[in-house]
């Protein structure tokens, strides 16, 4: 580890922020509060810029967003106590879909008693009340620990599975002032490998299937170009989890693209010989706990040891980076001698388009039109709402890694426009687009003003059933009375308008991707309000 020899005396805020500069951090993600003003204070001198929000908890889902569709770490700054808290349904989600954010907030004094004084923001424990969503809880006890407190975050989530972590500088010593030598980033470490003879035994299951499905999920948002090699290698389909939604681009003759929950998908599982999983938990939030019945070949590589057993068993469990364990595999499958014909997967690949649509039926329409105009390297930043993972992910068709942004697992709802709103940041030159419903949109609205502060081009889909319409459709489906879900929505495009946002009210859902268009080109987001015609809508205005 390196170290400058020749430490001057800066302030626990001035230390931090060095030290997230030094590991290339120029962004972060929050609210000024009184315990925290010594932290703001020392970005200009660093470079970074604080984009802020106007909750916590969009803070965190936008460094959520930026770190998803960007590959960098998110950072999120808030103050004690309500704003630590306020973010930890982000860190939360964050945690469930593997993404590397890095809550950062001040804590209690070190010398505060242990049965509290009544401080403003006091909480008995804040450390361990982040502990439940984060992989790393950690408070430092002196300006010294700083440092190399960040450089061991930056280090656990550069490394294997991604997952955030919590770093409590206590609020006395961010304006301290101490001789504290800085800690040069960690080297990163070379990839994990599985073992060569791991590699040949995997390679030679597979050279024996006659049929084999590629599953690909978010763990192998790296490995785009080797997945695609494989698959070509065995002329074997494609499917992906809705993190792993893009990583082989939907229009590859050989990609059936997401929307696990559909029948086809399972019964496509149970009609394979062998099945090679890439960085997927095959979690029951993908398949809505309609698990198939794996072939007795299934080949799985994760870089999470845990992962390899998740869920389903694999007869060949590949330890391993997903790019490099791929790569390796292809070397050691036999050559291809002269030109094969390659199966043709032209009739799966539409049967398959076929039962995604019908999924989608609602929201087809403006759909298609999305498809016919969106560029290829657009994001999509969705909300849980139907709109999204009955609609956008077995629908719209992408082209790349870390290109549909999505709260699986945790399932929040309000993740798409502050997710937005990180992605776009992230990539101010990326076409950017917000998919929401309208229950959704109730829980971050005040989003919009931050989006229209930064001047952001996000055009905002708000899909209107008239309230929580998946809620609505479980109680109708138990028989249960229907109640509590039916809301009356505001005006968004008026409200848009009053944040300093376009707004539209879409009547013909033909237009929406010229309406979409137009918005990417603005100066500021622009709402576009789209009833909804879905047997929620219908039974939430009966």
């Amino acid at each position: 580890m390196n170290t400058n020899d020749q430490p001057q005396e800066r302030s626990g805020g001035q230390l931090l922020m060095a030290a997230l500069s030094a590991h290339g951090v120029d962004t972060v993600f929050g609210i000024p509060g009184t315990h925290n003003l010594g932290i703001f204070a020392a970005m200009d001198d660093h470079g970074i810029r604080n984009v802020t929000t106007r909750h916590e908890q969009g803070a965190g889902y936008a460094a959520d967003g930026y770190a998803r569709s960007s590959g960098r770490v998110g950072v999120v700054v808030t103050t004690t106590g309500p704003g630590a808290t306020n973010a930890a349904t982000a860190l939360g989600q964050a945690y469930s879909d593997s993404v590397p954010v890095l809550l950062i907030a001040p804590g209690v004094p070190t010398d505060h008693p242990s049965d509290g004084d009544g401080l403003l923001h006091e909480q008995v424990d804040q450390r361990a009340t982040l502990a439940g969503v984060v992989r790393q809880s950690h408070r430092v006890q002196s300006l010294a620990e700083i440092p190399t407190a960040v450089a061991r975050a930056f280090a656990r989530m550069g490394h294997g599975r991604a997952r955030p972590e919590y770093l409590e500088i206590p609020l006395d010593l961010i304006d301290a002032q101490g001789n504290v030598a800085d800690v040069a980033p960690l080297a990163p470490a070379a990839p994990v490998v599985p073992a060569e003879a791991q590699i040949k035994s995997a390679a030679e299951a597979l050279s024996g299937a006659e049929k084999l499905l590629i599953i690909a999920g978010g763990g192998a948002a790296n490995a785009g170009d080797q997945v695609a090699a494989v698959a070509e290698y065995f002329d074997a389909p494609v499917i992906t989890s809705t993190n792993g939604k893009g990583t082989l681009p939907e229009d590859h003759p050989l990609a059936l693209g997401a929307g696990m929950q559909i029948d086809a998908f399972p019964g496509l599982v149970e009609s394979v010989d062998a099945v090679l999983a890439i960085g997927t938990e095959l979690a029951s939030a993908d398949w809505f706990g309609r698990y198939p019945d794996f072939p007795a070949t299934f080949v799985r590589i994760d870089v999470d040891p845990t992962g390899l057993l998740t869920n389903v068993a694999p007869s060949h469990a590949l330890l391993g980076d997903s790019a490099e364990t791929l790569r390796l595999l292809l070397e050691a499958l036999p050559a291809r001698e002269g030109a094969s014909e390659p199966r043709s997967q032209t009739e799966l690949k539409e049967r398959f388009s076929q039962a995604q649509e019908a999924s989608a039926e609602a929201w087809m329409e403006s759909f298609r039109s999305l498809n016919e105009v969106l560029p290829a390297e657009t994001v999509i930043a969705a909300d849980n709402a139907m709109s999204a993972y009955n609609g956008a992910v077995p629908a719209i068709r992408l082209h790349r890694s870390r290109s549909f942004l999505f709260p699986t697992g945790f399932g929040t709802l309000g993740y798409g426009l502050p997710a937005g709103i990180g992605a776009k940041v992230a990539s101010p030159e990326t076409p950017v687009v917000v998919l929401q419903g309208d229950g959704g949109m109730m829980f971050v609205i005040g989003e919009l003003a931050a989006a229209a502060e930064a001047g952001l081009g996000l055009p905002v889909i708000i899909y209107d059933n008239g309230g929580y319409g998946e809620i609505r459709n479980e109680m109708d489906d138990r028989g249960d009375r229907v109640h509590s879900v039916a809301l009356r929505s505001p005006d968004f495009p008026a409200m848009a308008e009053a944040m300093g946002c376009h707004g539209v009210h879409l009547s013909d859902p033909t237009e929406l991707g010229r309406t979409v268009l137009q918005a990417l080109e603005a100066d500021r987001p622009t709402v576009i309000h789209v009833i909804e015609h879905s047997r929620a809508a219908a039974g939430m205005r009966s």
